[in-house]
């Protein structure tokens, strides 16, 4: 099992998918979207599956799928609620650095028009707001995270070099 994976984790709308792919470019790596490896393992839309088992049951099947992925040498893209699986996150740690992307409530805010959409795991329910969502998994993505890139205001290839930036350095 290769080690030289990198693992972003973040909330939905801090551009892990999207800064993903252009960091897996700078950084010559492949790149793989775990939410769509969940669409592919069910054929069925984040969404749905939410709406068929609840939060608490996609957050199972979304455990049990990344705690399966075999990468080597790529950029994993994980969805937001990838840090409530224990079982998942030590073995993404496991095979890479997971970096935390971090955005601020303002920018999220700005960046997240409708939450029920995106196929968002709200935990508390559909009436849970945004505000509860990031301050629930904030502590968490800190948790897991190797390193930290603050991505505020940065357009994503600029976020993308930052990230690679930083991960440059943590080898140094």
């Amino acid at each position: 099992m290769a080690d030289n994976n990198i693992v972003l984790i973040g909330m939905p709308g801090a551009g892990k998918s999207t800064l993903g792919i252009v960091l897996a470019k700078i950084m010559n790596k492949g790149f793989i979207d775990a939410d769509l490896v969940i669409q592919n393992q069910t054929d069925k839309t984040l969404q749905k599956i939410i709406d068929a088992l609840g939060p608490e049951g996609f957050i199972e099947v979304e455990n049990q799928i990344l705690s399966d992925i075999k990468a080597d040498n790529s950029i994993i893209s994980t969805g937001g609620s990838a840090v409530y699986s224990e079982d998942a996150m030590t073995h993404l740690a496991e095979i890479g650095t997971i970096v935390y992307l971090k955005i601020s409530y303002e920018q999220l805010v700005e960046r997240l028009a409708d939450l029920q959409e995106r196929g968002v795991v709200l935990k508390g329910g559909i009436g849970m707001s945004l505000r509860e969502l990031y301050d629930e998994r904030k502590p968490l993505y800190e948790k897991y995270a190797d390193i930290t890139v603050d991505v505020n205001d940065l357009s994503i290839t600029a976020a993308a070099r930052k990230v690679a930036d930083a991960l440059e350095k943590a080898e140094a």
